[in-house]
């Protein structure tokens, strides 16, 4: 196994879109032969699921107040809460290094993690439920992995000192409200500072990360270890898949199961965002999110809107009711009336 150094000329990269876009290059584009791992840090973020409806995952309105971004990672799994007292690893695969690797199998990815910290002093960290690292019954890290070809992602996080309370915040509790997307699974999660031996208890993120690959490669130094350092060409490849799609709202906030469409606009209350399908000349389904509004409003509108034309005339009939101005105001009707009805596509 070797390291994978994400730093760009020499400074910590902590954007998550760029950091959960780095995966897929190494994966799709790079593939360096054998078992590599990379380990990094991110400003806060809320991190879905390729499979995830974000309406159903995040609060739009904590997001937006607390400047938190909205990722979608090209992997399954639940939605995760990132800050800079977090760390992500991926082990990033290619071939059959001949170690035991094996798509689908988490625990092989698990075992030097688990290995490290029982070296720094957590009494009995283990996996359990497949992809969930423990301790003293409560998760510490979520593990999930994507594939293309002979090569493939696994990876997870490892909650140092992570802000639980806005964890909690950023992500909404489970819904009864019915979506196509898989729903995260909301279980009690603990950090592991406090199960650290003492020396490891009170240290920087990057401090902890060096110490933890450390002990991971069991070296004493990072520079004693065998490390691939992404280059510039790596990085304008990077930022041609980051323009293309990964930093897209298109990718983040649209690309959600059960829906053709995505267009978002802006008005003087807040950002809107709409999800829809056309079929038949009409509104098969419509999801609208946001900060305009609370989403039982933005879920009331929508229910209008499903069923009806997808012509201009008959959406402004509808954003023209009463109780719908009422909740998206005057000024939204020109500009959603667009979003929804120009070059709309037709199925069937």
């Amino acid at each position: 196994m070797f390291l994978i150094d994400t730093n760009r000329q020499g400074k910590v990269v902590t954007d998550a879109v760029v950091n959960q876009s780095i995966d897929n290059y190494l994966v799709n584009d790079l593939k360096l032969p054998g078992h590599g791992l990379m380990m990094y840090v991110n400003q806060p973020a809320v991190i879905v699921g390729i499979n995830q409806t974000v309406t159903a995952e995040v609060d739009f309105h904590y997001l937006a107040k607390h400047d938190v971004q909205l990722v979608r990672r090209t992997s399954g799994g639940g939605a995760v809460y990132h800050d800079e007292r977090n760390l992500i690893f991926e082990h990033i695969v290619n071939g059959d290094p001949q170690d035991g690797s094996k798509f689908g199998d988490y625990t092989v990815f698990a075992e030097p993690i688990l290995r490290a910290l029982a070296a720094m002093g957590v009494d009995s960290p283990s996996i359990s439920n497949k992809s969930a690292l423990i301790v003293d019954g409560k998760k510490f890290s979520g593990m999930t992995m994507f594939k293309n070809g002979d090569g493939y992602a696994a990876g997870g996080t490892i909650m140092y000192d992570l802000n639980v309370d806005a964890a909690h915040q950023a992500l909404l509790p489970a819904s009864d409200r019915p979506h196509r997307g898989v729903a995260s699974n909301r279980v009690p999660i603990t950090n592991l500072r406090q199960y650290l031996a003492p020396e490891y208890q009170n240290l920087d993120i990057q401090e902890f990360k060096e110490a933890l690959l450390c002990h991971i490669f069991e070296v004493d130094r990072l520079d004693q270890i065998e490390t691939y350092h992404l280059s510039a060409h790596d990085w304008s490849i990077i930022d041609q898949r980051l323009s293309e799609k990964y930093r897209t709202d298109e990718w983040n906030y649209g690309a959600n199961p059960g829906f053709r469409e995505y267009r978002a606009v802006l008005l003087p209350t807040g950002q809107l965002h709409l999800n829809f399908t056309v079929h038949a000349a009409k509104f098969k389904a419509v999801a609208l999110f946001g900060t305009v509004a609370t989403p039982d409003q933005l879920h009331t509108v929508a229910e209008k809107l499903t069923g009806i034309d997808a012509t201009p005339a008959a959406v402004t009939a509808v954003l023209s009711q009463p109780e719908v101005l009422a909740i998206l105001g005057n000024a939204a009707v020109n500009p959603v009336v667009t979003a929804l009805t120009a070059e709309a596509p037709h199925e069937g």
